[in-house]
């Protein structure tokens, strides 16, 4: 069965029609003639939040497994098909979710269907300690390259685990730690799959130069013979207060280029209204070369090569306010902090100017814009809504909810969770060159 949304105007024409099949597996497809290509994206409702201590990184971990091989495609089978065909390909993992996605050349979007159906249906026949043992190294690895051996490269992990308490569900991020990696057994792996990666706890788009009919018979045709599975618990609960009441912090003395200062703050969860007024203020403060505290740290006072807020959005937990500020020279913690109180103060009290909020709603719309306007990025949207939010309807329309924003609304939000009592902070010096180091330079210096 399914139903096409009649768009308003608003949606500039894009459409999306919504279907399921008797497995439960939903189905959204978009219709755009465009070019001659055409995007699946695959969203099963999985992520990090649903894992259990002692047992983290599993989601992630899965992800690389995916593209381990299947019954029909063994070993790397599914990127040579991919990109043989000329398409491109990849996964990725979050708090709340996992996700695959393709993009094709219309003509072989038959094959990409065939391929996620394929791993859906029968990854657990070519599942084997040699791919498990393969993938958690890859992981491992991954870890040591993006988070271990990088300068601030574990800060977010730090932040989440000091914004949300020991036992949340999101106090732990997707990457897993390496002990629980090392602990994770091949039926750990085999039980995972049974649980999550069933047609009735996904969705899949298709966007794109395709044919409707055609289209949902293929995918009727590969994945309605898959059975659903009802093992799944629900994630737990993930609620907290709305202010963490103090200021956490955590000084850090490792081998970085720089002192630096970031800090998380707790938001609204994703879907509400008070987030999306969030999101214009963290625009306004931190979005970019012509927000307030660039302006201020950078451009003005000179404290700062690069400051700014970004936004974390989450539907089962706060949302997150991540503030990076990088210093200048010999600029001192302390005044960049004060500086940043400063102008999360002042606007807390007069809110944004017209021309701001002009501003800022035009960026996010543009940002909007941009996600739909690829056929891969409107598929990945259409899934989002459908998963964390129930429909994807609401992706052609989201912008919608930021440009009806107020400025009351920016000011009084900043004024509640932007403060000082509400945020962790990690504070992070240099090390100090040991001897040998200083020795290496100057005889580097008197070589030169």
């Amino acid at each position: 069965m399914g139903h096409t949304a009649t768009p308003p105007p608003t949606t500039g024409g894009l459409t999306a029609t919504e279907h399921r099949l008797s497995n439960g597996l939903r189905v959204v497809l978009s219709e755009d003639h465009q070019t001659p290509v055409a995007a699946v994206c695959l969203w099963y409702d999985v992520g990090s939040r649903h894992e259990v201590k002692g047992r983290t990184g599993l989601a992630h971990l899965f992800e690389h497994l995916m593209f381990q091989g299947s019954a029909q495609v063994p070993g790397n089978g599914h990127f040579e098909l991919v990109q043989g065909a000329g398409g491109s390909l990849n996964g990725t993992t979050s708090f709340e979710r996992t996700n695959y996605f393709e993009t094709m050349p219309a003509h072989q979007l038959e094959l990409a269907l065939w391929l996620e159906a394929d791993r859906m249906g029968s990854l657990l026949v070519a599942l084997d300690e040699e791919s498990l043992e393969n993938q958690r190294d890859v992981v491992k690895n991954e870890r040591r390259q993006r988070y271990d051996n990088v300068p601030y490269g574990t800060a977010f992990e730090k932040l989440t685990a000091m914004v949300f308490p020991d036992g949340h569900p999101y106090h732990h991020t997707p990457i897993g730690s390496m002990a629980d990696l090392d602990a994770a057994s091949l039926e750990d792996a085999r039980a995972f799959f049974r649980t999550y990666y069933a047609p009735n706890n996904a969705v899949l788009s298709v966007v794109g130069d395709i044919d409707p009919e055609q289209t949902l018979a293929w995918i009727e045709k590969y994945f309605g013979s898959i059975p659903s599975h009802d093992g799944k618990q629900a994630p737990r609960d993930g609620s907290l207060p709305d202010v963490i009441g103090e200021e956490l912090r955590q000084p850090l003395r490792e081998e970085v280029p720089s002192p630096a200062l970031t800090a998380a703050y707790r938001l609204p969860h994703d879907g509400t209204r008070e987030l999306d007024a969030a999101d214009v203020a963290l625009t306004i403060l931190g979005g970019g070369e012509s927000s307030r505290l660039y302006n201020r740290l950078v451009r003005r006072d000179r404290l700062a090569v690069t400051a700014g807020f970004g936004l974390l959005r989450l539907a089962g937990a706060p949302s997150l306010a991540w503030l990076d500020v990088k210093t200048s020279g010999d600029a001192q913690i302390a005044d960049i902090e004060l500086a940043v109180d400063e102008e999360l103060a002042a606007f807390a009290e007069h809110g944004p100017t017209a021309e701001e909020l002009e501003r800022a709603q035009a960026q996010l719309e543009r940002e909007w814009l941009d996600r739909l306007a690829t056929v891969a990025g409107r598929a990945d949207e259409l899934c989002r809504y459908a998963v964390l939010f129930g429909d994807p309807q609401l992706a052609l329309t989201a912008v919608n909810r930021v440009l009806d924003i107020g400025s009351e609304e920016v000011r009084a939000v900043a004024a509640a969770r932007l403060r000082p009592d509400n945020r962790a902070v990690l504070v992070y010096e240099p090390t100090e060159p040991s001897a040998d180091d200083a020795d290496a330079a100057a005889q580097e210096g008197a070589e030169q």
